[in-house]
């Protein structure tokens, strides 16, 4: 039997794609879910684990609904949070307030500041707020960690972050599109691989910023091992010629070895889950320097003269050029 048997959870932003995750992982480490909401009423896939849980379109009521378990003494012991994340904080303090703790969703929130207002909630309630970091507890990025960790060479480890994954028209009308409620590009697509560079090279050095756009942004991250250039892009122009999959080539260049990010971790939520209910789950402070980085790379000034920049940038910036020309891009 695992620590969640009997527990209940709630979960905010039920009908989103991330929140399958969560749904499977709470039912594989043996939840219940007794309400969930979302503004959106597609949500079948609840059919699949938790059909008799309660379900609102109303936040109000949902509210109204998960106070009164709580005064019957049948409260969430957690709430999962699936929402746009400009609304993650909002949500982490519902949660605690109601005597729960919060598992959230990455990017746990868009600055630093809120994590230093969640963490002042969280003593004053004696509630956590946990989050999904799952690439650090993927087996092969323990391993190379350690290796990294061990090598004798104090010298930096040249690196080179590529992230292409094509998205259609209807991210830009989505709340994805809009940097007020996603965060942009940086922190929407890519904040769970800047924990993976701070988990992989420790603390952060430098932070440059190369080119930032609605559909793409480059730059160059020094950390206290390594020196990275990093790309991201939803942009199918940008996929590479020889990549076999039409839709996405995500990979990490390691010195001479290439490391693929395009693996399947679904079962990395359940891992975090049952981390989070053993006590050993990612905290607040855990996600500060991913925060901290996509913060920068929100504000930062563009500024091509300094660090090394990613190869895939200049055809990104021919494009541009071209266009600025009146030509086709």
């Amino acid at each position: 039997m695992t620590a969640a048997a009997g527990k209940n959870f709630a979960i905010i932003g039920v009908a989103g794609y991330i929140a399958r995750r969560h749904l499977e992982a709470i039912r594989d480490v043996g939840g219940n879910v007794c309400a969930a909401f979302d503004v959106s009423d597609s949500v079948g896939q609840m059919d699949a684990s938790f059909p008799a849980a309660r379900f609102f379109t109303d936040f109000a009521l949902f509210e109204v609904y998960i106070q009164e378990l709580r005064r019957k003494g049948k409260g969430p012991d957690y709430v999962a949070i699936c929402s746009p994340n400009y609304l993650h904080r909002a949500h982490a303090e519902f949660a605690l307030r109601c005597g729960a703790h919060a598992i959230c969703e990455k990017p746990l929130v868009l600055v630093p500041s809120d994590l230093d207002a969640l963490q002042s909630l969280e003593a004053e309630t004696g509630k956590r707020v946990s989050t999904i970091l799952q690439l650090r507890l993927n087996p092969a990025n323990i391993a190379l960690r350690d290796e990294l960790l061990s090598a004798k060479s104090k010298d930096k480890i040249d690196c080179e972050l590529t992230y292409v994954t094509a998205r259609g028209q209807w991210y830009y009308v989505s709340w994805k599109g809009q940097e007020a409620k996603s965060g942009g590009i940086a922190t929407n697509i890519g904040v769970h691989f800047y924990d993976l560079l701070g988990f992989l090279f420790g603390a952060s050095v430098k932070n440059v910023l190369h080119h930032r756009a609605v559909d793409c942004a480059a730059g160059y991250l020094e950390y206290e091992r390594a020196r990275v250039r990093w790309f991201l892009s939803i942009n199918g122009r940008d996929l590479p010629e020889t990549s076999q999959d039409k839709i996405a080539s995500r990979s990490i260049t390691i010195g001479n070895h290439v490391h693929n990010l395009s693996g399947d971790f679904r079962e990395m939520h359940t891992k975090s889950y049952q981390a989070i209910l053993d006590g050993k789950g990612f905290s607040l402070e855990d996600a500060r320097l991913a925060v901290e980085t996509v913060a920068h790379i929100r504000s930062a000034p563009v500024d091509l003269s300094k660090g090394e920049v990613h190869p895939y940038l200049q055809r990104v910036l021919d494009d541009e050029a071209r266009y600025c020309d009146g030509l086709p891009a």
